[in-house]
């Protein structure tokens, strides 16, 4: 863990292993979901729009390389970064046949030069042996995160979200995924439908007895055009508090294993989808809330977990 922080956080990692920042580029494959395409589902999951967090460039006809390129223009002038780790993030960026997959990482990591990896964002039930055996040939030369969404550890939940799929199908692809040389991250939410602080920590519990590389957590917040916002305006469905979130934030850390890398610690909503909470977009206060929380009161990752 950095001395300088009382988690694991991804950035320094890189930069301890490249030796100078390294930059996220996220990129939409134009990928779809078996939760959104009548495979499982039509409805996908409650929280989840048409858009599925992506930007819809692939919608407006920018190539994977294009984005990248765009991308990385912009990213190189903020952060004064020169390595890149390209992002795919919306939807399930491993439904696919592995022919196509193969297209499609191979022109993300040819795009521009210091591309070092890729980061792909998928479901635990969209991986089989083919896919993970592409991912692995990449893995000799470049960084590799497959990104798992969890979201809970709560079949109940995951029911109620409309996810498609259960607990053990996430058990069951980290084992899968264990065989290779990938990294493996999950998402997991906070604030979900019916959960209690109780049933939030027995999520971080099973990712920390699971041994997962990576986690992100995400608050959960009402997109515009969602079932999550009917429930919402039919007050079915109370969002976190800033400060609720916070405290959820710091105890989740100290339940997961030191080293574990965290990625995130909480979203990114497009402020023109938003419904609420209208706090999420105060993303470096939220940030500063949980890192003073942490400091005043002597939290940090893993601590509860040495107790387990």
């Amino acid at each position: 863990m950095q001395m300088n922080k009382r988690y694991r956080d991804f950035n320094s990692c890189l930069r301890a292993v490249y030796g100078e920042r390294v930059q996220k580029i996220t990129v939409d494959a134009g990928l779809t979901c078996p939760n959104r395409d009548g495979s499982l589902s039509e409805s996908a999951c409650i929280y989840c729009n048409a858009r599925g967090s992506g930007t819809g460039d692939y919608a407006r006809g920018r190539s994977i390389a294009e984005q990248i390129r765009r991308n990385a223009v912009f990213v190189a002038r903020r952060y004064k970064a020169r390595k890149f780790l390209v992002y795919f993030q919306s939807f399930s960026n491993t439904y696919a046949a592995p022919e196509k997959l193969r297209r499609i990482y191979d022109e993300a990591l040819s795009a521009i030069e210091g591309i070092v990896g890729l980061s792909v964002g998928t479901r635990p039930d969209c991986v089989n042996e083919d896919v993970l055996s592409l991912l692995q040939g990449y893995a000799g030369k470049y960084l590799i995160w497959l990104e798992y969404g969890l979201q809970s550890a709560h079949d109940r939940t995951l029911a109620l979200l409309n996810r498609g799929h259960d607990a053990a199908c996430f058990r069951n692809a980290v084992r899968m995924s264990r065989k290779r040389n990938i990294s493996l991250c999950a998402h997991v939410i906070l604030g979900l439908p019916g959960e209690t602080r109780s049933d939030m920590m027995e999520t971080a519990r099973m990712l920390g007895d699971m041994g997962i590389d990576g986690v992100k957590i995400h608050l959960l917040y009402v997109v515009r055009g969602t079932k999550l916002e009917e429930m919402y305006s039919k007050g079915e469905y109370r969002p976190l508090e800033q400060e609720e979130y916070t405290n959820l934030v710091c105890e989740f850390l100290e339940y997961l294993p030191p080293e574990t890398v965290i990625q995130r610690l909480t979203g990114d909503p497009h402020p023109e989808e938003l419904a609420a909470p209208f706090w999420s977009l105060d993303k470096r206060g939220t940030y500063q809330m949980i890192m003073d929380k942490m400091e005043n009161f002597d939290m940090y990752q893993g601590k509860r977990y040495s107790l387990i």
